[in-house]
């Protein structure tokens, strides 16, 4: 079965080019549901029925997973029948006609830009791992770009005299200009700190932790947690807070929703558009607000 799984992973990256946040949700939720069989019993993934299927989502319900992380179960373990079937493996989806759990759009949560400067100014700058810590923040920041996409970035990724990055996933890339404050931070780490962590002086990873080697998710996700709560930034901060608080400020500011998506590597502009319905709640808000408030 472990086979199975690791040839529909390669199938889903190299060759449907799926992003690597796909791929390693997949994989992590196929490896849940795997376990989850394991103590029923060792059975098989792929001699499972709709039946079957339908009581590991409701064990995953029952275990106050959310509806979005059962809605994405699902879809994973649609494609990798889908996948046993494209290689003859398999004749049926037996997940194909279970209904998608109803999720709740939620507005997302972002900072304030006073909270995002609060945060930016907690690396200390005189220190080999603030400066390189300063760098990340401000580069998430500035871009909007996913944790996954940042710690998979290269130094020639970087053009700091032109003023923007190359960002890749799978067969897309895209452009991304960076301001003063992203390409000042990046200078002072490129000039003076990377060389010193980095273990492999051919590794051409642009970020790197303090062992030298590239910087993980979850080692980034600690980083932030830290700068957080040096910033009394209250409740659950998490990487993608900072890409919705670049986007949302961009269109605070006036920038057209067709260059955030761009930016932000969207494919369909829908998605973007919870930026502007998010400004226009704002606004709204702060009207009532002005013209309400006794002392205002």
């Amino acid at each position: 079965m472990e086979e199975k799984i690791t040839s529909f992973l390669y199938y889903l990256e190299h060759i449907k080019g799926a992003s690597n946040n796909t791929v390693q949700s997949y994989e992590r939720d196929l490896k849940y549901l795997e376990i989850y069989l394991e103590q029923k019993g060792n059975m098989q993934i792929d001699h499972l029925k709709e039946a079957d299927i339908e009581g590991y989502l409701s064990y995953l319900k029952e275990h106050q997973k959310s509806a979005a992380t059962v809605s994405r179960t699902l879809a994973a373990i649609r494609a990798f029948y889908q996948y046993l079937i494209k290689e003859n493996q398999l004749e049926e989806n037996p997940a194909k006609k279970i209904a998608l759990p109803k999720i709740e759009k939620k507005a997302p949560r972002i900072l304030s830009q006073e909270q995002i400067v609060c945060l930016l100014e907690q690396p200390n700058r005189k220190d080999t791992k603030g400066i390189r810590d300063r760098a990340m923040l401000e580069l998430l920041y500035a871009t909007g770009i996913r944790v996954s996409e940042l710690i998979s970035l290269k130094v020639t990724d970087i053009n700091l005299q032109q003023g923007y990055i190359m960002c890749r996933d799978a067969q897309k890339e895209r452009t991304i200009p960076i301001g003063k404050s992203a390409i000042n931070a990046l200078q002072l780490y490129l000039g003076e700190v990377r060389h010193i962590l980095l273990r492999d002086a051919s590794d051409k990873t642009l970020f790197v932790n303090c062992n030298g080697y590239p910087m993980t998710r979850q080692g980034f996700w600690k980083i932030l947690k830290t700068y957080a709560n040096m910033a009394h930034i209250s409740g659950e901060i998490t990487p993608h807070m900072l890409r919705h608080s670049f986007a949302a400020h961009l269109v605070q500011n006036g920038a057209n929703l067709k260059s955030v998506q761009q930016m932000l590597g969207h494919s369909d502009i829908s998605t973007t558009q919870v930026y502007m319905h998010l400004n226009q709640e704002t606004e709204e808000l702060m009207n009532v607000y002005h013209k309400s408030h006794p002392r205002a």
